[in-house]
């Protein structure tokens, strides 16, 4: 007997695919999924209703409402409803955003805060974002221009462990186009929500994504954000492979100080300017909790590489200098 079944759409199957990838290793688990009725999250959370119950992955679907439009509580229980009614459980948080670090960052981090507390509630080991590869290439063209180092321009991950908790951030769209999600949403009859902020030209992340990359595939022909996706992933790599070389590194060359660090000198000088910087940026993040930009970093090397007496340097949260064959870190007030 033919199978009638309508065949099933293609950007739909590659989002489901993507999903069941993420999901099979958490067999038993259960995940969350961050769901802001968008375009990309509606299709991701659409992906896993279908995959979880297949895997036997309990998924809860949550929504932030930032409270930062009028409107906002309704846009968050249609996002809740349509969830609800492809079979997921649903909560909705509410949350205050200050403006700290700006409206973006600020929101952000309410958004992250938030989530994690929903997976500490709920037990759940992993929270599903639905970043794609359209954002990877906007995060890697912005990076580009900042100046930003190969640990920024590196990108997002598929899986990132949670600093402050036991849950894993998972990414499975990141080899997925928008227009993939838009597509999988419009074959499943689901009517995503289109946040204003996204045509926002003050930001520039949309200006990134309506008139910068448009305009280079003009320029330079298609594909450049997947040339981008690729520039991520191969200075992942790289960043992942120096990270291990620190670690292996490290406890020969470092010595605890008095309210501080030291460094050898000398191994410092042995090693490849690469791999200096990011042992100097290593030690003052891990030691002090700062980030060094790269002019900062350089004058630290400075006190190895090219050393004529010069003294004591102020940094964020400490004070670096050149004492005997050390550079010493000690904090600063």
């Amino acid at each position: 007997m033919p199978d009638l079944r309508p065949p099933l759409d293609p950007a739909t199957a590659h989002i489901r695919r993507a999903v069941r990838a993420a999901l099979e290793p958490l067999r038993g688990a259960t995940v969350l999924v961050a769901l802001s009725g968008g375009t990309d999250s509606l299709a991701l959370t659409a992906a896993v209703a279908f995959e979880a119950p297949r895997l036997d992955v309990t998924a809860i679907a949550v929504t932030v409402d930032h409270a930062l439009q009028d409107g906002s509580d309704a846009v968050a229980g249609t996002a809740a409803a349509a969830a609800g009614g492809l079979g997921l459980r649903t909560r909705i948080v509410r949350v205050t955003v200050d403006t700290e670090g700006g409206p973006e960052a600020a929101a952000r981090t309410a958004r992250y805060d938030a989530l994690r507390e929903v997976a500490e509630e709920e037990s759940a080991s992993a929270v599903l974002i639905a970043h794609t590869l359209d954002d990877q290439a906007e995060t890697v063209l912005l990076g580009l221009a900042r100046g930003a180092g190969a640990t920024s321009l590196s990108g997002m991950p598929t899986a990132r462990p949670d600093e402050k908790s036991d849950v894993t951030w998972l990414r499975p769209l990141l080899a997925v186009r928008r227009a993939e999600t838009a597509a999988a949403c419009a074959a499943a009859s689901l009517e995503p929500w289109h946040d204003p902020h996204n045509d926002d030209s003050r930001f520039a992340r949309v200006r990134a994504r309506q008139l910068v990359l448009p305009q280079l595939e003009s320029e330079l022909g298609p594909g450049i954000a997947e040339a981008l996706a690729r520039t991520a992933d191969q200075l992942r790599e790289d960043a992942e492979a120096f990270a291990e070389m620190i670690e292996e590194t490290i406890e020969d060359i470092v010595e605890h100080a008095e309210a501080g660090i030291a460094v050898s000198v000398a191994a410092l000088a042995a090693n490849p300017a690469a791999l200096r910087h990011r042992i100097i940026r290593h030690v003052v993040a891990s030691e002090f909790g700062q980030s060094l930009t790269r002019a900062q970093t350089l004058e630290v090397a400075r006190l190895v590489t090219d050393w004529s007496g010069q003294g004591p340097l102020d940094l964020p949260g400490c004070r670096a200098a050149r004492v005997s064959s050390r550079i010493v870190f000690t904090a600063t007030p």
